[in-house]
């Protein structure tokens, strides 16, 4: 075995160990901020696997609506300055 192959062979089981040891952490952590009462409430994440996921925010019908009359409100501008300075 080369010394390269060798080299590669040391980094990927010192990756393997350093990914343990911060599941090790990540789970002491999470114990530790369980018995702490953080993290509790609105807002709350949770993981799965190795991200960290929000959970999603409904939005009521007439916020959509209003951010859709925003949205069409701004691109109405914008298409009436291209108006103006194409004529």
């Amino acid at each position: 075995m080369s010394t390269l192959d060798r080299a590669v062979k040391e980094l990927h089981s010192e990756r393997s160990r350093l990914e343990r040891e911060l599941e090790r952490v990540n789970a002491a952590l999470s114990a530790l901020s369980s018995l702490n009462g953080a993290g509790r409430g609105r807002g709350r994440r949770r993981t799965t696997g190795k991200r960290t996921v929000r959970p999603r925010r409904h939005m009521s019908v007439a916020a959509r609506r209003r951010l859709a009359a925003a949205q069409k409100a701004r691109w109405a501008k914008v298409r009436q300055q291209r108006l103006k300075k194409a004529a």
